[in-house]
């Protein structure tokens, strides 16, 4: 009887030990925020915008938010007011039918005009639309030698919201810069816009 008895507690013990670590490694994985594909860099640095902002503020100086979508993003939507633009690509006059909308084409020079603006040693926010053309930012300036550059996984404007009930399905509404109440601004500053050359 004891045996069975003692068996019976050791089952339980072992059974709420594993629910116990499964439990913990749940809740790890849920604090460590999942990074979509298109938004992963080969250096794995991320911030949200929010912490890139709060990183920012800890060090204005050694901090550099480099936004890289293009001018017309830069200008009409608004930007970081602390932010430096070198937009990686450009808007193209061609139909992307598939896409619906105008074809962007890279822009060869970027990493180039990047270097001519800040050295490799310093710490760059990398912040786009949402993610996607800041991760290849950061991949092409690792590439050339940056070590501290960082993606801003939600960007400028954040992630569209996916309720086909809310009036703002489909927009981008959800989390980024804009939407988090970070300080931003239509001034621009030409001291700080770095434009490819024109063809």
């Amino acid at each position: 009887m004891r045996r069975r008895i003692a068996a019976s507690l050791l089952a339980t013990l072992v059974c709420t030990l594993a629910v116990s670590a499964a439990s913990g490694q749940t809740q790890d994985a849920q604090q460590e925020p999942q990074i979509p594909a298109a938004k992963q860099t080969s250096p794995g640095l991320y911030l949200t915008a929010k912490q890139a902002y709060e990183k920012w503020q800890a060090e204005p100086e050694k901090m550099k938010v480099l936004d890289v979508r293009t001018l017309e993003e830069f200008i009409f939507i608004g930007h970081a007011e602390m932010a430096w633009n070198v937009p990686l690509a450009v808007q193209t006059d061609q139909w992307d039918a598939e896409k619906r909308h105008f074809a962007m084409q890279p822009d060869p020079t970027f990493a180039s005009r990047v270097k001519a603006v800040f050295a490799p040693e310093d710490t760059l926010l990398v912040m786009c639309r949402s993610g996607g053309r800041s991760a290849m930012a950061v991949n092409l300036l690792a590439e050339a030698g940056f070590k501290n550059v960082y993606n801003i996984t939600d960007g400028m404007e954040g992630d569209k919201v996916e309720d086909p009930g809310s009036a703002y399905h489909g927009k981008r509404m959800k989390n980024g810069w804009k939407n988090s109440g970070l300080p931003w601004t239509y001034q621009l500053d030409s001291e700080r816009i770095f434009l490819p050359e024109r063809q």
